[in-house]
């Protein structure tokens, strides 16, 4: 989760060393149920790389806002493969 000025988004970051595509999907959680969800394409060339959503107006402190990033084989094509959060609380676990 990052801010800048009134903004806030989520961003994740990357290294595909499967070999084969994959696919990221972002969700961003804020304040009042508002969900953002983004989806990327992740070549399979072993490239560091970023997936973010788009910047919104913040709507409240940062502890307000989640972040989960999944990874899988394009489409239905396989498994989850990793699943991240942000935030989580102290003895929380996912």
């Amino acid at each position: 989760m990052l801010t800048q000025g009134g903004d806030t988004w989520a961003r994740t970051y990357y290294r595909n060393t499967t070999g084969s595509v994959l696919e990221a999907a972002l969700s961003f959680l804020g304040p009042g149920g508002r969900t953002v969800q983004t989806r990327c394409a992740l070549g399979a060339d072993d490239e560091p790389g970023t997936c973010e959503t788009p910047r919104g107006r913040s709507r409240g402190g940062p502890a307000e806002y989640t972040a989960v990033a999944e990874f899988a084989r394009v489409a239905g094509a396989g498994p989850l493969l990793l699943r991240s959060g942000s935030n989580s609380g102290a003895g929380e676990s996912s």
